[in-house]
């Protein structure tokens, strides 16, 4: 008895054969063209679902995926993908991973299965250098999902945490993120949130079983909280400003990896506003975030932290297409002093750019470290330690700026001249000192002070001893014992960072990290 033979694939008339039919089949089945009520479902929460976000971020057609045939470890669930979409892609032609909790499915919980995938994930982007770009909008483990005696111990969170100074990782909170989620986005370098957002280590049933009541999700963790502590680096309108400040961000990272295009020189507005952005009088604070924006290319700063640690703003921003991480004192909040948190803001920016090799700009104007009984509560001694022992120990090439004021510890710490920065320059607003000009005369005229006869005299003492300290400790004349570069006209600043910008080595290609960055 003859075979009979197999009629022709037909692939063009939609008849192919049972085993690709059948793979085909359970590959549409997990698109969002399959799954409308899951798609009405986030829509309903106002938010996209991962595929879509994915593919709103990505370079069309880019997208491979991992794991799209994942099922649930128990053979009594389903779940598309186990509820995580990945895999690679490219953003503005550079390679990076992507990873998505799909809320639709278990409210994106995380199973043994998922687990798996996200090891899997992680591990490719450790060995290729890839940047990670993680969607963590999920409720935590799915308990009776990881209960099983053949799970194995995940790897997931280790692996993760193994990424840490080596790629550059994102995390992107549009929804709720407990638990897991939460602690993935603790271990990522750049945190973005929208404001609806909520995230917290544990979501309301842990809460209720540990407090004995019930909290809604946003009243566990709400945006504004975490944007105030500094758990978050940066808060947005809506989910599409949030894939526009993951695009951005990894834009400053592109010079790193090999074949991506390299940013063209940025344009600048006039720079001759720079000259009179200080004001005369020292008292008068400004906005230094005016410098830095007039300084950098146009709409290429990107704050991290803007609400916390306020002393201290931290950007990434670029001079003539080169990226640069830009630390600047505020003026306007304790006059520039650097407390706790500004420091612990500062320390960790500072981890950042010198993982992955870029170059650093300090903008000084400070007073000092703050001072007082109760700044002492919040161990300020350790805090701007740990400020002085990251600034010290990086290899990345950094510059200086002495906006105006430079004194004491506070000046040292913010890329002084004994740091060996690469340009060490002042305006000519620029003033040093060991402290506090004013302090500084109350010690050394101290008894000269206390025997005036009147506060008439004792006034116009501290006044003609503080202008000649200030006359002692002007730009030109800590530039006249070369104590600094020079003293620079501020219409030209732009021009010496990105001259000396341009001679700076290019840094050698590593296979491993040079440290992790905290997650604080």
């Amino acid at each position: 008895m003859s075979e009979k033979s197999e009629p022709p694939i037909d692939l063009a008339a939609g008849r192919p054969r049972a085993d690709l039919a059948e793979v085909l089949a359970a590959r549409t089945a997990r698109l969002d063209e399959a799954r409308p009520d899951a798609v009405a479902r986030q829509e309903k929460r106002g938010l996209s679902t991962i595929r879509a976000s994915i593919a709103a971020l990505t370079d069309a057609g880019s997208f491979v995926e991992y794991g799209g045939l994942a099922a649930p470890a128990r053979a009594d669930m389903t779940g598309p993908a186990d509820g995580i979409v990945m895999g690679t892609a490219t953003v503005d032609g550079a390679a990076i991973v992507v990873v998505g909790y799909d809320y639709t499915v278990h409210v994106g919980s995380q199973g043994a299965i998922s687990h798996r995938k996200t090891s899997r994930m992680f591990a490719l982007a450790e060995r290729n250098g890839w940047p990670v770009v993680g969607w963590w909008d999920g409720a935590g483990a799915r308990t009776h999902d990881m209960m099983l005696p053949a799970r194995g111990f995940s790897q997931c969170f280790v692996t993760y945490a193994r990424l840490s100074g080596k790629v550059p990782t994102i995390a992107i909170i549009t929804g709720r993120a407990f638990a897991g989620q939460a602690n993935l986005a603790g271990l990522s370098d750049f945190v973005i949130a929208t404001p609806d957002a909520t995230m917290g280590m544990a979501g309301p049933p842990l809460v209720a079983a540990a407090f004995g009541h019930w909290l809604s999700p946003e009243e566990i963790g709400p945006m504004e909280v975490h944007e105030a502590s500094g758990a978050i680096d940066i808060l947005v309108p809506d989910e599409d400003s949030a894939l526009g400040a993951a695009r951005q961000y990894l834009s400053y990272f592109r010079g790193r990896q090999a074949g991506a295009e390299t940013d063209a020189a940025g344009e600048a507005g006039d720079q001759g506003f720079l000259r009179d952005i200080i004001p005369e009088s020292p008292r008068r604070a400004y906005n230094v975030r005016k410098v830095i924006e007039g300084i950098a290319d146009v709409d290429s700063v990107l704050e991290l932290r803007p609400k916390f640690g306020r002393a201290i703003v931290t950007s990434l921003a670029r001079i003539e297409g080169r990226a640069v991480g830009v630390i600047a004192n505020q003026p306007m909040f304790l006059a520039g002093a650097i407390d706790s948190p500004a420091s612990d803001k500062a320390s960790r920016f500072i981890q950042l750019c010198d993982a992955y090799d870029i170059p650093m700009l300090f903008l000084c104007d400070t007073p000092g470290l703050m001072v007082g009984p109760e700044i002492e509560k919040t161990a300020l001694v350790r805090h701007s330690g740990r400020l002085l022992l990251n600034v010290s120990a990086a290899t990345v090439p950094f510059m200086t700026i002495v906006l105006r004021k430079a004194y004491g510890l506070g000046g040292y710490v913010m890329g002084a001249r004994g740091l060996d920065p690469a340009l060490c320059v002042g305006w000519p607003t620029a003033e040093f000192g060991g402290m506090g000009l004013e302090g500084a005369v109350n010690i050394i005229h101290g008894k000269e002070l206390a025997a005036a006869p009147d506060e008439a005299t004792r006034a116009d003492i501290h006044a003609r001893a503080t202008a000649e300290l200030k006359r002692q400790n002007t730009g030109i004349a800590v530039a006249e014992k070369f104590e600094i570069d020079d003293i620079i006209d501020p219409a030209d600043t732009r021009h010496f960072l990105s001259q000396t910008l341009k001679a700076m080595p290019t840094p050698l290609a590593r296979s491993h990290r040079k440290h992790a960055i905290d997650a604080w």
